[in-house]
């Protein structure tokens, strides 16, 4: 059996990211000639005849089948996320959470174990400490980018190292290099959450690494519109380098007739199961009109993004030197922990989130954010608006003291997803909600 990616999923080295964002995985309609990326509303995909219906079904032949699977919509959108990745391919799907439970699955079992960095966004704390552990998979935390903890944490059962580029919300930035090369010491591979830098900032499959998670919701789409995901495989991990150290991919699938992934797609094989098993067992599909909300999003990706880091680091400059300031956490600046593994990973600037805390601790921080006026107070980051939250009682509230305590967050901590307002703007209300501390 033979499985051949869709050539939309293929990548032009010689153009530019500004050029990738809003050309890739794009061709005018066929039938109509529309320039813009149509809305394909269709739940179903006329064949040509039997036999076409035959071997697309065996994944012989590439084309749409059912769209829980594919979608000329979502997978022009999933191209040219791979595309400024610089990844082999991706899979676009309902939602970040839903590309984490799908490429976790994807190679971890009962009785299988991950090692993970102690920096992560809430709500993957929660998949990895309970929605695996019911599954049987026990995940091992640990300080992110203590490289010598990763190693001692791992052991034969380990099936994958995890972290992310920026932590939510520590904004404390991973040295993926180097946790690449001691996975490798292991033939481990590292997936990365890359949502908090996206890939204007940092793509992570030029280090090596194996996978790439984005939540679309964020940056990538880029204005709170819809939420989205992609499972984003960077095409540089041998899978089979151990025989049977990941037997979904390189042992036959009985689901698909005995195929071998590693054989049947070698260019892709993590993405290419992600899309014909897991999503099409599971389910989280992207729709078409979520799919063509973010495809807008990206064509501005450069932009917005330079814009969100340059207003960040002012921000974060203005609030270092506030007497109600207590600390501030964003790698641009030169005294942060993250600062020298930032300037060193990171292109273009530093991302447009940051913490800090006010003095007086958490009722002092919660008068700040009830008297912002220009900040929206919501559970989302990346939007082209200003946006302001405590994580404490919101996205990190299902922690324990114990685990709040671990992931490194203060009652007193409140994160900013700095806008593309003008930054003066964005100043000086930070500026008079501080004045009613």
């Amino acid at each position: 059996m033979s499985f051949e990616l869709d050539p939309t999923f293929a990548q032009d080295p010689a153009k530019h990211f500004d050029t990738l964002q809003i050309h890739a995985g794009l061709t005018p309609d066929p039938t109509t000639g529309a320039a813009a990326l149509p809305i394909y509303a269709t739940a179903a995909w006329q064949f040509d005849d039997a036999e076409d219906a035959a071997q697309k079904f065996a994944l012989a032949r590439p084309g749409n089948v059912y769209s829980r699977l594919t979608n000329t919509t979502t997978d022009c959108i999933a191209a040219r996320v791979a595309a400024i990745e610089g990844a082999a391919s991706a899979v676009a799907v309902a939602s970040g959470h839903a590309a984490e439970i799908l490429a976790f699955t994807n190679i971890a079992k009962a009785g299988d174990e991950i090692v993970a960095s102690d920096s992560l966004y809430g709500g993957t704390w929660n998949i990895l400490l309970h929605t695996l552990d019911d599954l049987g998979i026990k995940t091992t935390f640990v300080p992110n980018n203590d490289i010598d903890a990763f190693v001692a944490a791992s052991n034969e059962r380990t099936k994958f190292w995890y972290v992310e580029t920026i932590g939510n919300p520590l904004v404390d930035v991973a040295d993926v290099p180097a946790l690449v090369d001691a996975a490798a010491s292991l033939n481990l591979p590292v997936i990365v959450d890359n949502t908090f830098a996206t890939p204007y900032l940092y793509r992570p499959a030029d280090d090596g690494a194996a996978v790439i998670i984005e939540s679309l919701t964020k940056w990538i789409g880029g204005h709170g519109a819809t939420i989205g995901g992609a499972v984003i495989d960077s095409g540089k991990f041998d899978w089979a380098a151990v025989p049977g150290k990941f037997p979904t991919l390189t042992e036959p699938d009985a689901s698909y007739h005995g195929a071998v992934w590693t054989q049947a797609a070698p260019a892709a094989p993590f993405a290419t199961r992600v899309l014909a098993q897991r999503l099409r067992d599971i389910g989280p599909t992207l729709s078409p009109y979520a799919a063509q909300l973010i495809g807008l999003g990206i064509e501005t990706l450069s932009l917005r993004v330079q814009r969100h880091s340059d207003n960040a680091l002012a921000v974060a400059k203005f609030l270092k030197d506030h007497p109600k300031v207590g600390w501030v956490r964003y790698s641009g600046l030169e005294d942060d922990p993250s600062h020298e593994v930032a300037s060193r990973l990171l292109k273009n600037g530093f991302g447009g989130a940051l913490v800090f805390g006010v003095k007086g601790g958490r009722e002092a921080g919660l008068r700040v954010i009830n008297n912002v006026k220009l900040h929206t107070l919501l559970a989302n980051v990346g939007d082209a608006k200003s946006l302001i939250i405590h994580p404490a009682t919101t996205t990190h509230s299902q922690l324990t003291p114990e685990q709040l305590g671990a992931a490194h967050l203060s009652e007193d901590l409140i994160r900013l997803s700095v806008g593309i307002e003008n930054v003066d703007d964005i100043i000086a209300d930070l500026d008079q909600a501080l004045a009613a501390v």
